[in-house]
């Protein structure tokens, strides 16, 4: 009798920093991964002295150990989806540029993290223009929330309209899609433009009106390079993706004394102790 081939999780690769306090950077993408239905490998990039209130210190990996953990990644995964956080400097963002095209990386969602939402400096300014040269006109997509999308395109963004312009800025570089999220639009709170080239899409949300979680960004990044590595259309991943991240923020831990961490794990199971202290 002839047996069935098992069916195998696909792999998604998230290069970035580490966030000690587990809300945020490659602790999120994991987490978020996993959430949508694929398996997490991570490679980092930094370390980061961080929690729910701010970035104290943070430390860039040799350029000689990231390129060991992405060779190690693909010698021995099959890699569906890749996604890029924190990349910090020129040499970190050239470096990871010629090992994605060196690896033939296809789905390649860049998160253009730049600040921490206690505004560390998360990449340094003299490698954005790397970043728009090397690295995004490898991506799939790229996913600036307003404030990177400023610094990428180099403009105001007061409403959707400058928000398209900004789309159709960045897209210029090279990607093939651009997702501008729009978490900070005065006129359109919780909406999100998507750019590929051709038409805007918008994918319209209820703005939850509380103070903004950790790691929504990161997260969201995540969750769509997990759901283009299992096949999704552009246009769904980004819906699925934009769901999912809806309900982590709605659903955020209430720990910590800062912003508090988005819910990856919304959906399981949830066991409350409550605290006697």
């Amino acid at each position: 009798m002839r047996k069935h081939a098992a069916q195998v999780i696909r792999q998604v690769l998230a290069i970035g920093g580490s966030d000690s306090g587990g809300g945020a950077g490659i602790q999120a993408d994991i987490k978020a991964i996993h959430a949508n239905g694929a398996y997490a490998l991570s490679v980092l990039t930094s370390i980061t002295a961080q929690n729910t209130k701010e970035i104290s210190a943070s430390l860039d990996l040799p350029l000689r150990l990231i390129e060991a953990q992405i060779s190690a990644i693909f010698d021995d995964f099959h890699v569906s989806a890749v996604k890029t956080g924190m990349l910090s400097s020129k040499g970190i963002v050239r470096k990871i540029s010629l090992l994605l095209t060196r690896f033939n990386v296809g789905n390649l969602v860049v998160d253009p993290v730049m600040f921490s939402k206690s505004g560390y400096p998360l990449l340094q300014p003299d490698a954005v223009s790397l970043l728009k040269s090397h690295l995004i006109p490898l991506a799939t997509l790229v996913t600036p929330n307003i404030p990177e999308a400023e610094s990428l395109a180099e403009i105001k963004i007061k409403g959707i309209v400058e928000a398209e312009k900004a789309a159709r800025k960045i897209h210029a570089f090279g990607s093939r899609a651009v997702l501008i999220k729009g978490g900070h639009l005065p006129d359109h709170r919780g909406c999100d433009l998507l750019f590929d080239g051709q038409k805007t899409i918008f994918f319209k949300g209820q703005f939850i009106d509380t103070s903004p979680p950790h790691g929504t960004g990161c997260s969201h990044a995540a969750a769509i390079a997990a759901r283009l590595a299992q096949g999704d259309p552009l246009k769904e991943a980004v819906r699925h993706a934009k769901l999912y991240i809806t309900g982590a923020i709605r659903h955020a831990h209430p720990i910590g004394h800062g912003h508090h961490p988005t819910n990856h794990l919304y959906s399981l199971p949830q066991r409350t102790v409550l605290s006697t202290d």
